[in-house]
């Protein structure tokens, strides 16, 4: 099998047995928009450090044009892709050789709440829903694919996270450009 994750995480795991506070990792993302007044769109740096910037627009259930991903679509996206580095991850450490996977995630959302037309309709996702076709090498016991289901499901950050959010905390910091906006600012 190439590209042994065993090998590229020995090492790793003996540093986070012995050092647990190694084992704590930051992501970031930034938005990096060039016109603030263009309420349709925008771009976000999903890794900091690097110039990738990922457009993003707002979805036309919303009054966009909906021509880029929109955030619900970066959450699929994320959610997707750590479903699917969570399985190549495991099913390799497992020893497990896959021939195709592919991974789908349908979020649905009444978006009444996200306009405020309605108090009681909760602004979020209603359903998310992941559908994973993986095709193992044949022989492959059942009860391995099993296991890797379960393992990948167990080791999937954002889908851990999406089970059992954290607390999330917002900073809003607005900065007056003029006496009007201090007052305002200050009232």
């Amino acid at each position: 099998m190439k590209n042994s994750v065993y090998d590229a995480q020995i090492s790793l795991r003996a540093q986070y047995m012995e050092t647990p506070e190694l084992a704590m990792v930051t992501d970031e993302a930034r938005t990096c928009g060039i016109d603030p007044s263009d309420p349709f769109h925008s771009r976000v740096k999903p890794m900091l450090g690097n110039d990738v910037a990922v457009p993003f627009g707002v979805h036309r259930a919303v009054g966009g044009p909906y021509d880029a991903p929109c955030p619900g679509d970066l959450l699929c996206a994320a959610l997707a892709a750590c479903q699917d580095s969570s399985i190549r991850l495991v099913a390799n450490l497992m020893g497990i050789e896959l021939i195709a996977l592919e991974v789908q995630v349908k979020a649905t959302a009444d978006l009444r709440g996200a306009m405020g037309l309605q108090k009681d309709v909760p602004v979020g996702f209603q359903s998310i829903t992941c559908n994973i076709h993986l095709e193992a090498k044949a022989g492959t016991p059942p009860d391995m694919l099993e296991k890797l289901r379960v393992a990948a499901q167990r080791c999937c950050v954002v889908g851990q996270t999406l089970l059992q959010p954290p607390q999330m905390k917002t900073l809003f910091s607005a900065h007056p450009f003029d006496n009007v906006d201090a007052e305002l600012a200050t009232a």
